[in-house]
């Protein structure tokens, strides 16, 4: 859970940058939102969700 809740405020912040430099308006910005929530509700949200951990797991393993 810790993870998706990173994920919403990091996608969150770039939004926001976004916006206030690369000329994303707030419409386009709309459209992202309601991409996602359609997004998460179709059929290829277990797999979006399974490549996100297997990406997280991949860079929490990376030794500095």
């Amino acid at each position: 859970m810790a993870l998706s809740i990173s994920a919403v405020v990091l996608f969150a912040i770039l939004v926001v940058i976004f916006i206030k430099k690369s000329g994303l308006n707030a419409m386009h910005a709309i459209v992202c939102v309601l991409l996602g929530f359609y997004l998460a509700s179709s059929s290829v949200a277990p797999t979006i969700s399974d490549v996100t951990t297997n990406i997280a797991s991949m860079l929490g393993d990376i030794k500095f």
